[in-house]
């Protein structure tokens, strides 16, 4: 959940060619270390894991004393307390240079207080906040205000040159109100129209083109005064709820000097109904519209209609922190080298305006993660011996206010990130058993893939790529924020193919998650869970982090992924 990625690679047959060469070599040598020998050196390290500890610490992490662990309360105060304590007490070093456990990370709060109407057809619409719609401003600022602008609709709201494509058709849309749609366009295969096309903008997979952070951003980069994106449940991959739960509470960006003045002015959400009598008021067809912008022949409509917006900004400025674990490598030449791990410590916090249960408690999302990222933190100290190359343990906030923490440590490392191999994440474990496969979010786009591939065979596990590439999970959890910078990144989950329970079970259970608790205060621990699949997960990725520590050829991104140039820059510069 941000930054201008490169566009996509156009890869020669040549290049293709000697890339699958080396990618030949790097699995064999990658695969130098037998699983046997690697499951000899990991034996103490894996019989470290068990599913009591790691529900210990969610529980702790989750519960009420902990206030939901939002960034800049007593929740974040207990929760960095907790962290710091348990890295101690394994005898890990402290994982900033300047001795301690904790990277400051400098954010502002920010809690928005909007009104906003549309002016269509001769009337006047008002909307309901957050019901209706959610609008903020990134600025720091103690207000915005957006007088009687030109709505335009601009369907998708993409400038992708390397697919021809551009829904602005050069149209000076500063100072206006612009309308979208999430998600990338549904292009059809002009072979078979009833599948989506795989050469423009990956088919079913979403792209970063189709995140809202990316419209957003060239929204702004436009001049737009205001950005207003249209929420559909399938395109987004999330209700209409998820939004307005987080949106409409205290939201957070990290401090710089030019208080986010190239901001939008006004980022907005309205729901499909609001859309739609938008459209219907301005004589226009939504659903109509919709239709013709999945062609790149598109051209933006004006409404003839108006919005009008006013936010009032309660600000506060926090030191938040990032709390980090180093195991230092015992080889004298690589250990300054290093393997990340990842994990959120930060949730949602508390809503006293909420009667009855007022806490987020995320017991999944993220305590279940955080919890993992400590198991493994713990198995890596059962090695007879560190591995070559270091490893370090990264706690980070406010993964849920937009990546905060990440983005924070990915812009201000405290290790060269042309010296850092990978990034492994964990956000949400699987809580409802064993399962005969991983899922890889964002399959195919780098060697790390492979080198899972390879581990999973030893609990008889497939990989399988994510079912719904369309909802974007590869750019939502803090992994992205390594990818964006050139790091290989790796995002793997439990599968859907249940051991011990029936082929719906894990899909329902998935999907009854996502409906039911996600981002709701009824996240919380739930009596019969069973982490022995996160066992297994986390053992997974265990071995694929030592593997990489041990390894003599470092991950690569894959030809055709947004990435690969920017590590290629990166690492000239090592040299």
């Amino acid at each position: 959940m941000k930054y201008l990625i490169p566009a996509f690679l156009l890869v020669s047959l040549l290049s293709g060619c000697n890339e699958s060469a080396r990618k030949t070599s790097e699995t064999q040598t990658a695969g130098a270390a037998t699983d046997t020998t690697l499951t000899t050196d990991l034996k103490s390290a894996l019989a470290s894991f068990g599913t009591d500890p790691l529900l210990n610490h969610i529980k702790i992490l989750a519960s009420d004393a902990y206030e939901g662990r939002s960034p800049g309360t007593r929740g974040e105060d207990s929760t960095v307390a907790y962290l710091t304590r348990q890295f101690t007490q394994m005898g890990l070093k402290p994982g900033n240079p300047d001795g301690t456990y904790i990277q400051k990370v400098p954010m502002v709060g920010f809690t928005a207080q909007p009104t906003a109407s549309f002016t269509a057809g001769g009337k006047k619409i008002n909307l309901n906040f957050p019901t209706d719609y959610v609008a903020i401003t990134h600025r720091f600022v103690p207000q915005v205000q957006v007088n009687n602008a030109d709505i335009v609709f601009v369907g998708y709201g993409i400038v992708a040159p390397e697919y021809g494509w551009d829904d602005y058709k050069g149209l000076d849309v500063k100072g206006k109100t612009i309308v979208m749609l999430i998600n990338d366009p549904p292009v059809p295969n002009p072979q078979d129209t009833a599948q989506l096309d795989d050469a423009t903008f990956k088919g079913r997979a979403m792209t970063y083109y189709g995140r809202w952070t990316y419209k957003y951003e060239i929204a702004a980069e436009k001049g737009a005064a205001a950005c207003i994106i249209v929420h559909e449940t399938g395109p987004a991959g999330y209700p209409y709820e998820v939004i307005s739960g987080s949106w409409s509470r205290e939201n957070f960006d990290i401090s710089n000097p030019n208080k986010n003045m190239d901001r939008l002015p006004v980022e907005a959400w309205i729901t499909t109904d609001k859309a739609q009598e938008l459209f219907r008021a301005s004589g226009k067809d939504f659903y109509a519209l919709k239709k013709q912008a999945i062609s790149k022949n598109f051209k933006p409509v004006p409404l003839g209609a108006q919005a009008n917006f006013s936010i009032t900004n309660k600000l506060r400025e926090i030191q938040s922190q990032n709390v980090l674990a180093k195991l230092e490598g015992t080889d004298p030449q690589l250990k300054d080298e290093y393997v990340i791990y990842t994990a959120h410590w930060d949730h949602l916090g508390r809503d006293p305006k909420l009667k009855g249960d007022q806490i987020f408690n995320g017991a999944l999302d993220n305590a279940s993660g955080t919890a993992g990222l400590l198991e493994i933190a713990k198995a890596y100290t059962k090695l007879p011996q560190p591995p070559k190359r270091s490893i370090l343990f990264l706690a980070v906030t406010a993964e849920e206010k937009g990546l905060l923490g990440s983005k924070y440590y990915a812009n201000n490392p405290l290790y060269p990130l042309n010296k850092t191999l990978a990034n492994i994440n964990m956000d949400g474990l699987n809580p409802y058993g064993r399962t005969q496969d991983v899922i890889i979010v964002g399959y195919g786009n780098s060697t790390l893939d492979d080198i899972l591939a390879q581990t999973a065979t030893a609990q008889k596990r497939e990989i399988v790529p994510e079912a719904t590439p369309e909802k974007g999970s590869f750019y939502r959890s803090d992994h992205f924020e390594f990818a964006k910078q050139g790091v290989p990144a790796l995002y793997a989950k439990s599968g859907i193919k249940a051991i011990d329970h029936d082929a719906k079970f894990l899909q329902d259970k998935a999907d009854a998650y996502t409906a039911n608790d996600y981002h709701k205060v009824s996240d919380d621990l739930k009596p019969g869970w069973d982490f022995s699949g996160a066992i297994e997960d986390l053992q997974l990725y265990l071995r694929v982090g030592y593997q990489v520590a041990q390894g003599q050829t470092w991950p690569a991104w894959k030809p055709g992924t947004e990435f690969r140039e920017r590590r290629e820059k990166m690492l000239q510069q090592k040299q």
